[in-house]
């Protein structure tokens, strides 16, 4: 039997703890957990990038980064639309809990929450429909929620006491993970009101992260073998998208084009970034992880720079380019639209964790 990795545990907001999961599996610790956000300490990332210094400054010219933080909290950003409507969380006085937030031209808009402290608003949709979670109260429950002109609505379980939205489609389709009434935590997909478990990959965990137009979604599920996969579920059936030669992968975004992104181990025990596309999978150069992925086929992930830091950064064709920080020594990426507007969050100078807008030139 293989070892268990041990696990690190922090914050899950706005702590660094478990940047390299995917945006559902952070979501999801946070959903179950309530505070606590976990990563293992056994995985080995990429190796450090050695940066010629006048190109990285020549690359990262070509996005001004925009601090969508205010003084005094801490914030971070999830997603972004092709209308440039941005969503994530916000914390702040004067109660300073983390709210679910929409930015438009800058602003931030407090969501709510369904009538506890706490929520988070994780994707949205070219619509401006949002979708997140939420608690019901001062407990340690949480609901997915579907924002819509003003109104969240309870998305429910699969008949559990948790569940998370990760991601939502222009046709108001919404994917995610939920505990079901045995306890077991599965990908569900919510449309017309009716909320259904999509399986898994023969083991007994699956979570659902990000669906496209066409209604394919992708996510991470245990196999038989008790392996965590990267999976694509199309028209009932679950995929497995196999490994990049190691022994666990997950999957974070799709595109209309039905590419995928995500991470995964190598046979030496590295974990990269992934593309994967009609049945092939690629590694992404110095990506460690990836989050997104637009029309255009631009990914956003994270590398490991040579000094140590972890910086949010975007593959085009081949070439990675790290987007920097806000002045600190950290930032991480969540989404980005299709004009290669890509949002996250950074350390600042003041050390203050702010929502981030990578603004292409």
């Amino acid at each position: 039997m293989s070892k268990e990795p041990s696990r690190r545990c922090g914050p899950a907001f706005p702590g660094k703890a478990g940047i390299n999961s995917s945006l559902v599996t952070l979501l999801w610790a946070s959903a179950t957990l309530g505070v606590m956000a976990c990563g293992s300490d056994d995985a080995v990332t990429a190796p450090p990038i050695a940066v010629d210094q006048a190109a990285a400054a020549a690359a990262m010219a070509a996005y001004t980064a925009v601090d969508l933080g205010g003084p005094g909290g801490a914030s971070t950003a999830f997603a972004i639309n092709p209308a440039g409507q941005i969503v994530g969380q916000n914390q702040g006085p004067p109660s300073f809990q983390s709210h679910a937030a929409l930015w438009v031209n800058g602003v931030p808009r407090d969501l709510g929450t369904l009538g506890g402290p706490s929520s988070s608003a994780t994707a949205i949709n070219t619509v401006g429909q949002v979708v997140g979670l939420s608690s019901l109260g001062p407990g340690a429950r949480r609901h997915a929620f579907l924002w819509i002109h003003g109104v969240m609505r309870d998305l429910g379980t699969l008949g559990g006491v948790y569940s998370a939205a990760a991601g939502i489609n222009r046709n108001g389709q919404v994917v995610g993970a939920s505990l079901t009434k045995a306890g077991l935590t599965r990908a569900f997909l919510w449309e017309n009101g009716v909320m259904r478990s999509l399986g898994t990959l023969g083991g007994n965990y699956s979570a659902a992260a990000a669906i496209n137009q066409a209604g394919q979604i992708v996510g991470s599920s245990t196999t038989a073998g008790g392996r965590t996969h990267a999976f694509l579920w199309a028209n009932g059936h679950m995929r497995d998208l196999g490994t990049l030669g190691g022994t666990t992968s997950s999957a974070a975004a799709i595109n209309q084009w039905g590419q995928v992104v995500g991470s995964s181990t190598t046979a030496d025990g590295q974990t990269h970034a992934f593309l994967w596309e009609n049945g092939v999978r690629k590694k992404l150069g110095a990506l460690t992880d990836a989050f997104g992925i637009n029309p255009a086929g631009q990914v956003v992930g994270s590398i490991l720079t040579a000094k140590q830091e972890r910086h949010g950064a975007v593959w085009i064709n081949g070439v990675v380019t790290d987007l920097g920080t806000l002045g600190g020594d950290f930032s991480q990426v969540g989404g980005i639209n299709p004009i290669g507007d890509i949002v996250g969050a950074s350390v600042t100078t003041a050390g203050e964790f702010h929502a981030t807008l990578w603004k292409r030139q």
